[in-house]
């Protein structure tokens, strides 16, 4: 769908990371907590509903606009059902932590796409910590978790950079006596420690002269509850932002994204491109710095991507594939391991996509090396006939319909509803910027 230039202002949903979190620990403090900018995707809403299941009340009063009364951390009650977690990974990962120092058992359960992933690296760690678990085969789900009371604090060095992992040792440490302690190798996105600090959890961190990051908690934590406001979501304006910056003759200014440096490697590896983003009004919410983006069309060039920066984007790669195969020159990306087990192989997903669009590229065993068309419209899928597969992958949906507005002849995506699970006003935003 080839279309004029990205014009006009535009908010894109609220951070889908701050979002479970603030709805997971709001369900943990006494008392009421209220939240604006929640991004109503259905893994968020996966989240509200387990919190329900285990006591707490979560109710929504209008858009985006949120009610949690907690029950206390140590209260949680075991769940009537299995709960279904849909397609969140990162709800599944977090309540694991979450219900394992609670003296219940949980069964969690998934779709089709999240039962593919491996939940290992949690049980790991919450094993350790006194939690047992009863998983499929290859540690996926469905699994049942039976939570230790006491659970017993553990000093974990992460084997591989994930905030995932972190989290969910850091939500098992809320209810466990003593000081769990995280050391994180590789910095990764760290909401949680800023909203559990927020919401009165004692948590330090400490960082060496080798950039070593020590989390620590003190458990038996009691929360305080908190109003939030949910900044706008880095991943999802990163399409917009590469949009923008590949249609000719955009000028689209995307406010209130939440530019967490944990976060916003998208941005500053744009900008190395030559990509023009100014950042308008910078101010901090809730712990978190926040800006309007002005982003206008850029002739880009090809870099070498730095692999230290991965962590901070690595949900942004297929859209910076997008880029990359607009620029003029070479881009190569290395140490991307990690995109092959998110919601599909997104090394080797994208590397097809953009081949099928008519992109030059070349897959490595940890990421992609493209030869950008210099700012030349791609062909698009007209002409090669049939449509991109994206393994029911909303970043790949999203990364390929902003290639379409840059082709001939449009992109053709096989599926669009997995969209939904994290980004459900997408298509419409799209239409009212480039109408």
């Amino acid at each position: 769908m080839p279309s004029g230039p990205l014009r006009g202002t535009i908010r894109v949903p609220g951070d889908k990371s701050i979002s479970h979190r603030s709805i997971m620990l709001g369900a943990l403090a006494v008392g009421e907590t209220r939240v604006t900018g929640l991004l109503e995707g259905e893994d968020v809403l996966s989240t509200a509903a387990a919190m329900r299941a285990m006591g707490a009340s979560v109710e929504r009063i209008g858009e985006g606009e949120w009610s949690v009364h907690g029950v206390g951390v140590g209260a949680l009650l075991q769940p009537e059902a299995p709960l279904d977690m849909g397609n969140s990974g990162t709800s599944t990962r977090l309540l694991m932590g979450l219900v394992s120092s609670h003296a219940i058992e949980t069964r969690f359960f998934g779709d089709a796409s999240l039962s593919k992933r491996p939940m290992g690296r949690v049980i790991e760690p919450l094993s350790q910590m006194g939690a047992a678990f009863e998983a499929a085969e290859g540690d996926r789900l469905p699994l049942t978790v039976r939570g230790a009371n006491p659970a017993v604090p553990i000093t974990y060095r992460l084997p591989v950079a994930s905030a995932q992992v972190k989290s969910a040792v850091l939500l098992a440490g809320l209810n466990t006596p003593g000081v769990t302690t995280v050391i994180e190798p590789v910095p990764t996105r760290d909401h949680s420690e800023r909203m559990l600090r927020g919401f009165g959890a004692e948590l330090e961190v400490e960082i060496d002269s080798e950039g070593v990051r020590t989390i620590r908690l003190r458990g038996e934590a009691e929360l305080k509850p908190q109003t939030i406001e949910v900044p706008g979501d880095p991943s999802s304006a990163a399409f917009f932002i590469v949009a923008a910056l590949i249609v000719p003759g955009s000028e689209l200014t995307i406010s209130n994204v939440g530019l967490n440096p944990t976060r916003a490697g998208i941005v500053e590896v744009l900008r190395q491109m030559g990509g023009d983003i100014t950042e308008l009004n910078p101010r901090e919410v809730g712990g978190e710095p926040v800006a309007d983006l002005l982003v206008r069309h850029s002739a880009l060039m090809g870099i070498e991507v730095d692999p230290a920066i991965a962590p901070s984007m690595i949900d942004e790669f297929p859209a910076l594939f997008v880029a990359a195969a607009l620029a003029e020159g070479t881009t190569v990306t290395t140490g991307l391991e990690e995109l092959r087990v998110k919601e599909s192989d997104r090394i080797s997903a994208m590397a097809a996509a953009l081949t099928l669009a008519g992109a030059r590229v070349a897959e490595t065993e940890d990421g992609l090396t493209i030869h950008g068309t210099g700012g030349e419209a791609l062909a698009g899928t007209g002409q090669a006939g049939g449509a991109v597969v994206t393994h029911l992958d909303h970043r790949i949906a999203m990364s390929m319909a902003i290639a379409g507005l840059a082709s001939k002849a449009g992109v053709e995506v096989d599926d669009t509803r997995p969209i939904a699970t994290s980004f459900p006003v997408f298509e419409a935003l799209l239409e009212e910027v480039s109408g």
